[in-house]
Order: C-alpha cells, then sequence, then structure tokens
C-alpha cells in the first residue's frame, strides 16, 4: 500500500513539473486572448444587433494585442515585401486587416457557446511555437492552429491554420500572382477598391 502511495506521489510530481511545457507561455497567451474574445461573444449586452459595431470594436483590440500584423503580411508577401517602399507597407497592413477583418468578422460573430479546447503545444525553435486548438460544435470539431513569433519578450501570432488550411498560404498565392504581372501599387489599388466595397 505503502508503495502504491509512494507511485501515486511521484506522478503527482511529475505531472506538477510537466505542466509547465504543456501549457507555456505560447499556449497561455492564445488561451487568454481567445477567452476575452468569448466574454465579449457571449456578452448578453452585446447580443443585440444595434450593438454589432461595438462588439467588432472590440474584437478589434484584441485582434492588436493578439497578432503581429507586420510579420503576418511579411510572410504574406514574402519576397514580393522587399518590393514595397515603406510607405507601401504601411498602408498594405492597413488594407490587409480591414479585408481580415470583414472576411472572418461575420464568422466569428455567429459564435453561438461551442467550447473551446487547447490542447498542445509545439516549440519549433527558441522564437516559434504552434499552439493546436479546436471548437467543438455539436456535430464536428475543427482544428485551429495558431503559429506564434517571440518580439520583444511578447508571443504573438502570425498564422492561423484552420482545418489545414493555412491564412498566410491562402493569400500568399493570390498576391504572388497579382505581383507576378502588376506593380506593388497596382496591388494596393486593389485592395483599396476591395476595401471600399466592403
Amino acid at each position: 500500500m505503502k508503495k502504491l502511495h509512494s507511485a501515486w506521489i511521484i506522478i503527482l510530481i511529475f505531472l506538477m513539473f510537466s505542466f509547465p511545457v504543456y501549457a507555456g507561455v505560447p499556449l497561455e497567451t492564445v488561451k487568454v486572448n481567445v477567452n476575452i474574445v468569448l466574454d465579449i461573444l457571449s456578452n448578453p449586452k452585446l447580443k443585440a444587433e444595434s450593438a454589432k459595431e461595438v462588439k467588432k470594436g472590440k474584437l478589434r483590440v484584441i485582434y492588436k494585442e493578439m497578432f503581429d500584423e507586420v510579420e503576418f503580411s511579411k510572410r504574406t508577401l514574402t519576397r514580393n515585401w522587399n518590393k514595397f517602399n515603406p510607405a507601401q507597407r504601411a498602408e498594405f497592413i492597413k488594407l490587409f486587416e480591414q479585408i481580415l477583418e470583414k472576411s472572418y468578422a461575420d464568422k466569428i460573430l455567429d459564435y453561438t457557446n461551442e467550447k473551446v479546447e487547447f490542447y498542445k503545444e509545439s516549440m519549433l525553435s527558441n522564437t516559434q511555437a504552434e499552439v493546436q486548438t479546436k471548437i467543438i460544435t455539436s456535430s464536428k470539431e475543427i482544428p485551429i492552429f495558431y503559429r506564434m513569433i517571440l518580439k520583444d519578450g511578447k508571443w504573438k501570432v502570425y498564422d492561423v491554420v484552420v482545418e489545414n488550411v493555412s491564412l498566410i498560404q491562402n493569400y500568399r498565392t493570390q498576391f504572388n500572382d497579382i505581383l507576378a504581372k502588376n506593380t506593388p501599387e497596382q496591388l494596393l489599388e486593389t485592395l483599396r477598391k476591395k476595401v471600399s466595397k466592403q
């Protein structure tokens, strides 16, 4: 009996010391920010249609905190990033953010108390990590992976992979196709028109 009790103590100590490896800073960072988003979405005071813009405004603040917009844009444009001058880069980052918000805000606002599970953190290097989560609905599980980078002491998201589809890769293909035949200014004009129609 004493031997069995000692075994449980060893297991407990192992779990205590191994837990930070499983739930390190990247995972906790995603968890905190996603839970804030869920609190906003489930807030009964923001359920009315008239509160939609207020809700979007609150989500925008979380986006700014959670995502590294520069890294997001650089990795999307890859080698084409160097074709943009500083002013063009700044405008691209702003326009890209607006396009993403329009594309995904309504989907996020459709949230109806689905469960989110945070279950794995993988360190890809000392400064990069992937946090694996999934949304559990009544009919299926949707895997969502957050790819993160450590900058200035903070972990920020630079890509989101939903059901094995990378957000960066999706837009990279579109933008590379445009830039293969057009200038950065022409891509920006295309994005300006897209944003103005939203």
